[in-house]
C-alpha cells in the first residue's frame, strides 16, 4: 500500500473526528443520520449519514476499504470524480434501501465504500484480495459473490440491522458513474470532442505511436508513488499489445502524466 491520496486521508479523518464528535447516543447523531419518512425534509442527510458508524468495528472495516481501494482510485479518476464516485453511491445506496427495504435510520460509509470497490473491480478485476482476511480471490468474484449475498440477506434472509440493498445501490450507481465517467472523456458521442482537445492521443496506427513516444517520455521517477505505478503498469501494456489495447480512460491518464 502506497501513501494516501489528498482525498482519501481527508475522508479518513472526517470519519474518525465525526465518530467522536456525534456518538450513538448524541442528538447530533439522530440529527445527521438519514431517515427516510422525513428525508425530504432533511435532503442533506442523504451525505450526512456517510460520516456516521454505529460502533468503532462498523468504523474500522469501512475505514479498511477506503484505505484500501481509495488512493488507486483517486489516482485513476482525479480527486473530483472520485469524491463523485464515493458521495453518489452512498446516496444511491441510501436510496436503493429505501425503495426496498424498512424505514429505519441509516449510518455508515458502506454504500460509499461498495461503490468504491465494484470501481475497483472494474479497473482491475484480476487483482487479488484476502476475504474474510483468509481467502485469496480476484476481486471481480468477490464483488460477484458480495452482490449474490447482499441480494439474499436484503429478502429477509439473514437477520440482523445491516442495510443490505444499500450495499447494492452504492455497486449499481458506482458502476453507473464509471460508465458514464468513460464516456464524457471520449467515447460514444463524444469521440469527436475528444479529438479536437489539444491533449488527446491520436487515433490510428501513426496516432498512437505519437502518444506512445509522448508517453514514454513521461518523467516516471518525479511521480508521486502511485501515479508511478500506473504509468509504468499501462506503459507496459502499450508495449507489449499495443497502444490500441489501452481503454479510453488509461489512454486519458497517460495523457494527463505527460502534459507539460
Amino acid at each position: 500500500m502506497g501513501a494516501l491520496t489528498p482525498w482519501v486521508q481527508r475522508l479518513l479523518v472526517a470519519n474518525v473526528v465525526m465518530f467522536f464528535i456525534a456518538s450513538p447516543n448524541s442528538g447530533l447523531f439522530r440529527e445527521l443520520w438519514f431517515y427516510p419518512p422525513i428525508a425530504l425534509f432533511r435532503p442533506w442527510t442523504m451525505v450526512t449519514y456517510m460520516f456516521l458508524h454505529g460502533s468503532f468495528g462498523h468504523l474500522f472495516f469501512n475505514m479498511l476499504g477506503m484505505y484500501f481501494f481509495g488512493p488507486r482510485l483517486e489516482t485513476r479518476l482525479g480527486g473530483k470524480s472520485f469524491l463523485w464516485l464515493f458521495f453518489l453511491s452512498g446516496i444511491g445506496g441510501a436510496l436503493l434501501q429505501t425503495v426496498f427495504a424498512n424505514a429505519a435510520p441509516m449510518v455508515g460509509a458502506s454504500g460509499g465504500i461498495y461503490g468504491l470497490l465494484a470501481a475497483f473491480a472494474y479497473f482491475w478485476p484480476r487483482e487479488k484480495i484476502l476475504v474474510m482476511f483468509i481467502v485469496p480471490m480476484e476481486i471481480w468474484l468477490a464483488v460477484t459473490l458480495y452482490v449474490i449475498y447482499s441480494l439474499y440477506a436484503g429478502m429477509g434472509n439473514v437477520a440482523g440491522g445491516i442495510a443490505h440493498f444499500a450495499h447494492l445501490g452504492g455497486v449499481g450507481v458506482g458502476l453507473g458513474y464509471l460508465k458514464w465517467w468513460e464516456w464524457r472523456r471520449g467515447t460514444g458521442k463524444r469521440s469527436f470532442q475528444r479529438l479536437m482537445r489539444p491533449d488527446a492521443s491520436p487515433a490510428g496506427v501513426v496516432g498512437d505511436r505519437i502518444a506512445v513516444a509522448r508517453w514514454n517520455g513521461i518523467s516516471v521517477e518525479s511521480l508521486h508513488e502511485l501515479n508511478r505505478e500506473e504509468v509504468v503498469r499501462l506503459l507496459e501494456k502499450a508495449q507489449s499489445d499495443g497502444a490500441s489495447s489501452l481503454t479510453e480512460s488509461e489512454r486519458g491518464f497517460l495523457d494527463r502524466m505527460s502534459a507539460p
